[in-house]
């Protein structure tokens, strides 16, 4: 199935899809931008939740995937012994590697973000691996849609055991930690600061007692920021910076500025001078200069080089087929032009041939209605315009890669910044496209200073100081890469980190193995079937849609076997996924901007059935993660959301567009803007829907999407007037009139957390999640942005919210809540899926793959229940086994049988657990009851004085255990009862343990004389 999609589809990473045409200027609303310290006061709530969480000790388990990793940002080498090195992620956090990337631990899942930008380590003496001193730079600097931001500067004296915040949390994203080669107190980092609003806290800030105080030492102005640093290997002084002018919103992203450029110090970064006339010349200086990568050769610090992504637009001379290296585009050779359609005249039109029309046609892939015949026929009756071909075709991806900027460029001083030169004729195209924000890395050989690496959507490979270029993307490497590690001791050695993860070559990326052994994919979606076992679904930043049953263990296994577990269904940026139950086969789901497939995993059929608009019309918008919704009442019905409603009664073969524009009418810029993001039909009768938008609209339909009611007019001012994004709508299992909502400020910089729920529709709304002070079952929500709710199908009291740092539960349909699990990470939870018939919870995190909590204890979590003060839980019968106690082999484990005693407790209380056969106690032991639900385990012990008695099995290891033959010694089955008793309160469960199964005689039994 991955034939359908172009290569170029499936290289698109979580960027801005851009249609480059005259930038407006960010327009917007007041900056809302949440300060520093409530999110550091969010964080103590959030731990106070995990900590006080009545349901924080069931099980939750992470089910992977791994293969796919996630988003790499940085890497930092133990060069002494390079099989050692650290592995920074956008959103996944700190992880170390002492195997040369075959095993890895975290060492930065408990502070207040785990999104990093760039870290800088010391490390011990060998034979030791591990690090001394390890510094993060939090907040990711790839300006992405989930660049989530930073806390400051965190440090590690210990290797990463434990962590101190050394301050300027106000920058958010932070670009470049250098430190000091002889100095252990004197660093430098650059910031590029907030993403989506203006501050002063960015550029580049210096530290001479360990970060005690900061001295900001370059600051251009609110919306310029540092996006690399560079330090002279051979004099300490002298540094360079990379100023990137830049400024974001949901709407529109500004990459590029006159104010970008290159700057230079003299005195340890004291004092900074712009690289330009009269000082400098050769480096543009120009409204075009994006983001700008630097490198330094360690053989003579006097050569330098520059990534730059230029986003001047070519002259009408150059096309976007004149390229280095790299086939032409076969639309370039078409008589008739996309971008001179914008401008053309009816009748210069009509001056092509039906040829000529139809090869335009075919090229673009219009609907097969549309013909040279039907064309030529709208244009000579004026119904519609030459611009109006292109207009139809406005979509992102198509801007993304057939707008003419001039992209990448890499240039070269020798002289140490002094004068500049272009190293290669022509363009580097196919390496960044129109998304250089996403991209600027750029690295020399140590050993080399005429072979250097940029790297981009593929990893590009010079020999020759730039001339020319080679692609090292070889089989097993994924692509949109951000570090590279050059080893300054062994040729060809390369680490590589990109948003697949992590790949070793140590033949110049001739040949990579990857080392993504850990779960740390980015999931956006999840969604679930009613297979047995049931399957899981989800789709991933730049990773595709794939699919496993939801028993999966981690297990290198697969390698042996010859098939991983997960199996891969899409591929681009992985959206959203809904599964036809009646079979499990049929499969809708897609990549960015609203487009969606139907699939038959049974038969490998693919067909494409995104909605378009009729020609003369505006397109459609679609969001980066356009909705999708199969009817659970009739599951021929599929509803799918641009800026308007679609639905199809055919399992998308047709769509009708039912709706008007349902959001404010977007705004110009180069993101597709007033999108639907959300769509929710009631459990509880067909044709009831909500619909939610990017702009803060909400509307509700009771005719199936004929009429809709606007019922975002109805919440409070001052939150309408945010215009928040509306993340999710989640219409009541229970109640027809009940509907959740949650709003999302990120793209503001606005971290609060809004919840809503209507009990009439939306007719009135009250906020959820604000309740203080701390309740006896929860608490107020912490500010982190929401990205979805869920209501529990089986019991209405139960909430459970997903936010940009962690999971949260409510037992009283929101009034409170708590923690879910503190063995979760502080993670973004993305999406939530329940398979009701199973009772599990599937948890889509943004950073650390899929995670599986079962519900069936926390779903008996009644008022009732909750009032009790011990409530003891059903135990599930057993099966002996004489290998209780004993071991298959010298070299195997121990079996060791063990049972859990699920119990309620109203307060934490000590405990007594006693096992008995009647009135005889066979063993007890004691136990501390947490507050909430605990899992205590049992292993069948039988004390030894009762072990003749009650003809317990002793194992080989010389415990006792409890047997199926007390009293029979035929041995069918005991019942046996365990109670747990607290200095008020006593409760009692039974269970009974069967004899195995014995296996048929081959034997004839001798028969009574």
């Amino acid at each position: 199935m991955q034939n359908l999609l172009f290569v170029f589809l499936l290289t698109l990473p979580l960027g801005l899809m851009a249609q480059k045409k005259q930038q407006p200027k960010n327009e917007g609303q007041k900056n809302i931008s949440t300060p520093f310290q409530t999110r550091l006061q969010a964080f103590e709530t959030r731990k106070r939740l995990q900590a006080e969480s009545v349901v924080g000790n069931v099980p939750l388990q992470n089910i992977a995937p791994t293969i796919m990793s996630g988003r790499v940002v940085d890497v930092a080498v133990n060069e002494n012994d390079p099989s050692a090195f650290l592995v920074a992620y956008a959103s996944s956090g700190l992880w170390l590697t002492t195997s040369n990337g075959s095993t890895f631990v975290p060492l930065f899942d408990n502070q207040a973000v785990m999104t990093i930008g760039d870290i800088a380590a010391t490390w011990q003496p060998q034979p030791s691996l591990q690090p001394k001193t390890i510094w993060v730079g939090t907040g990711e600097s790839n300006s992405s849609r989930s660049s989530y931001a930073g806390a400051g500067v965190y440090k590690s004296s210990d290797g990463g055991k434990t962590w101190e915040n050394k301050g300027l949390a106000e920058t958010q994203h932070i670009s470049r930690i250098i430190l000091h080669p002889t100095d252990s107190n004197t660093l430098w980092v650059a910031a590029i600061g907030h993403l989506y609003s203006s501050n002063p806290e960015r550029g580049v800030f210096k530290t001479t007692d360990g970060g005690k105080t900061w001295e900001k030492t370059l600051f251009i102005d609110d919306q310029t920021g540092v996006i690399d640093l560079a330090l002279d290997p051979q004099n300490p002084e002298v540094l360079y910076a990379a100023a990137w002018q830049r400024s974001r919103q949901a709407w529109n992203f500004e990459e590029a500025g006159k104010k970008s450029g290159l700057y230079k110090s003299n005195d340890g970064g004291k004092s900074w001078q712009k690289l330009v006339e009269p000082l400098s010349k050769g480096f543009p200086d120009s409204e075009g200069v994006g983001r700008i990568g630097i490198a330094i050769s360690h053989q003579n610090s006097n050569v330098l080089y520059a990534f730059l992504d230029n986003q001047e637009k070519r002259s009408q001379t150059e096309t976007i087929a004149q390229k280095v290296g790299f086939e032409k585009d076969e639309r370039a050779a078409l008589k008739i032009q996309k971008n001179a359609l914008e401008t053309m005249k009816n009748a210069d039109f009509l001056q092509f041939s039906d040829e000529d029309i139809n090869d335009f046609l075919d090229a673009y892939r219009f609907p097969i209605q549309y013909t040279a015949e039907t064309i030529r026929e709208k244009i000579q009756t004026n119904q519609i315009a030459p611009k109006a071909l292109a207009d139809f075709l406005k979509n992102a991806n198509d801007d993304l890669f057939n707008t003419p900027i001039k992209g990448c460029e890499v240039y070269r001083s020798d002289d140490a910044g002094l004068n500049w030169y272009k190293t290669h004729e022509g363009y580097i195209d196919d390496l960044i496209y129109t998304y250089g924000y996403y991209f600027g890395s750029i690295a020399i050989s140590p050993l080399d200073e005429n072979k250097i690496y940029i790297l981009g959507v593929p990893i590009l490979a010079s020999s020759d100081g730039g001339k020319t270029w080679e692609n090292i993307n070889g089989d097993n490497v994924h692509v949109d890469h951000h570090i590279l590690w050059v080893s300054p001791k062994r040729e060809g050695h390369l680490i590589l980190g990109n948003d697949g993860g992590i790949n070793i070559s140590y033949n110049n990326g001739k040949n990579w193995f990857k080392c993504n052994t850990i779960p740390v994919s980015q999931f956006y979606t999840v969604n679930v079937d009613m297979a047995e076992p049931f399957n899981v679904y989800g789709g991933m930043q730049d990773n595709g849609v794939w699919y496993a049953p939801h028993t999966y263990n981690y297990s290198t296994a697969w390698q042996q076997e010859g098939k991983y577990p997960y199996q891969n269904l899409m591929g681009g940026d992985g959206m959203q996924v809904q599964i036809d139950t009646r079979d499990n086969n049929l499969v809708y789901t897609g990549y960015q901007f609203g487009n969606y497939f139907r699939i038959n995993k049974a038969t490998g059929e693919t067909k494409y059935i995104t909605p378009t608009s009729i020609l003369g019309q505006k397109p459609f918008r679609f969001n980066w993660q356009a909705p999708i919704l199969l009817s659970r009442h009739n599951q021929d019905v599929l509803y799918l959301g641009s800026n308007c409603f679609h639905r199809s009664l055919d399992k998308g073969e047709h769509f009708e567009t039912l709706s008007s524009d349902l959001t404010q009418g977007g705004k110009e810029g180069d993101v597709p803007y007033g999108t639907l993001t959300s769509i929710s039909e009631s459990p509880l009768k067909f044709g009831y829907l909500y619909v939610g938008s990017d702009d803060g609209l909400l509307h509700f339909s009771k005719d199936m999407g004929y009429t809709w009611e606007r019922v975002s007019d109805n919440l409070p001012a001052e939150v309408r007037k945010l215009n928040l994004w509306v993340s999710r709508v989640e219409a009541s299992h229970h109640a027809l009139g009940r509907v959740y909502v949650s709003l999302n400020g990120y793209r503001y910089d606005h971290f609060e957390s809004y919840l809503f729920v209507s009990e009439d529709f939306g007719k009135t709304w009250q906020r959820l999640g604000v309740e203080e002070p701390f309740d006896k079952y929860g608490n107020a929500l912490p500010a982190e942005p929401i990205n979805v709710v869920k209501e529990d199908p089986h019991n209405e009291n139960i909430l459970y919210v997903g936010t940009d740092h962690s999971l949260y539960l409510s037992l009283d349909r929101g009034k409170n809540f708590m923690g879910v699990s503190t063995t979760l990470p502080d993670v973004a939870v993305h999406d939530l899926a329940i398979q009701a018939r199973d009772k599990k919870l599937v948890v889509a995190t943004h950073g650390r793959s899929l995670w599986l909590l079962d519900l069936q204890y926390i779903e008996s979590l009644t008022p009732a229940l909750l009032e009790k003060p011990l409530h003891f839980y059903t135990l599930q019968n057993q099966t002996f086994s004489k290998k209780w106690g004993s071991k298959a082999s010298w070299w195997q484990g121990e079996n060791q049988p063990q049972m859990e005693l699920v119990v309620w407790s109203n307060e934490a209380k000590k405990a007594t657990i006693i096992i008995k056969k009647e009135t005889e106690i066979l063993y007890q032991f004691d136990t501390e009851l947490e507050k909430g639900l605990n899992f205590i385990p049992y292993h069948f012990q039988v004390q030894a004085q009762q072990a003749e008695t009650s003809k317990a099995h002793k194992g080989e290891n010389g415990n006792f255990y409890l047997s199926p033959f007390y009293t029979n010694v035929e041995g069918k089955s005991e019942q046996y009862r365990i109670e747990i008793a607290t200095a008020q309160n006593r409760a009692e469960q039974v269970f009974e343990l069967f004899a195995p199964q014995e296996a048929p005689s081959r034997r004839k039994q001798k028969k009574t004389p």
